[in-house]
């Protein structure tokens, strides 16, 4: 592909030539390729269809494990996070070792410890990672989901971006279905402290456990806000947020 420079950008299209506008700015491609049909039955395209179908079971996967986390998502991801994480779940479904070529999926390769240690440590929003911004230990209870972290001083633990005055931290516990494409969600209350010199211990637990026989997610979230006259506003519309998955059993 090319980019389209000049003071007049283009979109459609004019003969053999596409112009489009991406996250990348106005581009332009040649029309190009093989047939579609071709690729469907030709036996020499056995490998692309395989490949094709298994793109496709990542993709699905990627997107339920949006879903499942979307109302944490709303206040902090990028917004390249549907391609990392199709690329993450590309690489997890590799991990499948029972499932022929082109039927390889997520749900049956989250079943081996490999493939949730991929998984775990994953960043929805990689503008603002967590191992970048916390610098505390954090302690995870599986059987509760509760998440501490002991000794924490705000102003020397945290990397807060400039104007921010309070921190707040939530833990989610989500049971994803990666087979079935079902999930469950549950939610702590959020502990938010003054970006000060108090040192305190931040505990937060999750409602209940979660319903389903998927795998079992947990995750981070930590928010930046600025106090202004008694009401915290939240920083760049979240782009200064971490979500995390700090662990996956």
């Amino acid at each position: 592909m090319a980019r389209q420079k000049g003071i007049i950008k283009l979109t459609g299209k004019i003969g053999d030539l596409s112009f489009y506008k991406s996250k990348d700015g106005y581009l332009a491609r040649e029309k190009g390729g093989v047939d579609g049909e071709r690729i469907k039955k030709d036996p020499a395209f056995a490998r692309t269809r395989e490949n094709g179908s298994e793109f496709g079971l990542a993709a699905t996967s990627g997107k339920t494990l949006r879903d499942a986390f979307r109302p944490l998502m709303m206040r902090a991801a990028d917004n390249r996070i549907t391609s990392r994480l199709t690329r993450l779940m590309s690489d997890i479904r590799k991990l499948d070792t029972t499932s022929d070529r082109g039927q390889r999926s997520v749900g049956v390769a989250i079943q081996n410890q490999p493939a949730k240690d991929l998984l775990k440590g994953f960043n929805f929003n990689n503008r603002s990672m967590l191992n970048a911004i916390l610098y505390r230990p954090i302690a995870l209870d599986t059987s509760t989901g509760e998440i501490t972290i002991e000794d924490l001083v705000p102003v020397n633990h945290i990397a807060a971006p400039p104007n921010s005055t309070h921190v707040s931290f939530t833990a989610a516990w989500g049971n994803v279905n990666f087979v079935d494409g079902v999930s469950d969600l549950s939610l702590s209350s959020a502990t938010n402290l003054a970006l000060d010199g108090t040192m305190s211990t931040v505990t937060v637990t999750p409602s209940g456990s979660p319903t389903g026989t998927g795998t079992d997610v947990f995750i981070l979230l930590v928010e930046f806000f600025q106090e202004v006259n008694g009401t915290q506003y939240s920083l760049n519309d979240g782009g200064y947020n971490a979500l995390n998955i700090v662990d996956v059993v």
